[in-house]
């Protein structure tokens, strides 16, 4: 923190030294209080002159954070959009792929479900992939190891939208409890959930997600484009647009 803010101010008072010498051109400087008195002037007389290089400086940072993020994301994006173990829903080859990075206990992910879900129906020719995450809450995990344990009882997307759609809290017992209730083998849904398979599957999510700086959720990806929205129009937009 402190580092990030004396890097700021030093953008600052860079800025601040390149602007004064954009108002006061011909302005010599004999010596270091000379420097101060013609900065203090200027600021005086233009106090904005603060504000406009601060914000220049935060609009340089955050094109710079956005281009290193986007190359994170290039450099994974193979096993963004084709994770053989990641659950998908739609052509497997499809030119156009949404991922989504979210949790279960995630209430903003809750209001993305209804509006993802129309997305897919009005476009059955992408590929929407699910990597379930633990962020939010202490049955996040299991959640999350559910939903892929059904996957290998071919009811992944029936235990997905079972869990979007439950009333009440989350808890292993409530978890359980859906996935007998959507006809899955509950014992073998609990050793799965604990297998390997879904062990690794979860670890290479979080690697993978550390990896391109996926730091909250819901996050989409949408061609390699990061999308941070909970609007379906928004994202049936950015998909119009690359059809």
């Amino acid at each position: 923190m402190k580092k990030t803010l004396f890097i700021s101010i030093l953008a600052l008072l860079c800025s601040v030294a390149a602007l004064v010498k954009v108002y006061f051109p011909c302005q010599k400087t004999a010596d270091a209080e000379g420097d101060a008195a013609t900065v203090e002037a200027v600021l005086n007389e233009k106090p904005e002159i603060i504000f406009n290089a601060m914000q220049k400086y935060q609009e340089k940072m955050q094109a710079e954070a956005l281009a290193a993020a986007q190359q994170l994301i290039k450099d994974n994006i193979e096993d963004i959009n084709n994770d053989p173990n990641s659950p998908f829903v739609g052509k497997e080859d499809a030119e156009i792929v949404l991922v989504e990075f979210y949790d279960y206990a995630c209430g903003f992910c809750h209001r993305l479900f209804p509006e993802l879900n129309k997305v897919m129906a009005d476009n059955q020719d992408i590929k929407v992939v699910f990597k379930p995450m633990a962020f939010v809450s202490q049955y996040s995990d299991y959640a999350a190891r559910a939903a892929l344990a059904a996957a290998e009882q071919g009811k992944f997307t029936e235990m997905h939208n079972a869990l979007f759609t439950v009333e009440g809290p989350l808890d292993e017992e409530k978890i359980n409890e859906i996935a007998g209730k959507i006809g899955l083998d509950v014992e073998k849904l609990k050793a799965d959930a604990n297998g390997d398979k879904v062990n690794g599957i979860m670890q290479s999510n979080n690697v993978l997600a550390g990896n391109i700086q996926v730091n909250g959720v819901p996050t989409l990806i949408l061609n390699g484009e990061m999308l941070q929205t909970i609007d379906g129009n928004v994202i049936q937009e950015r998909i119009d647009a690359l059809k």
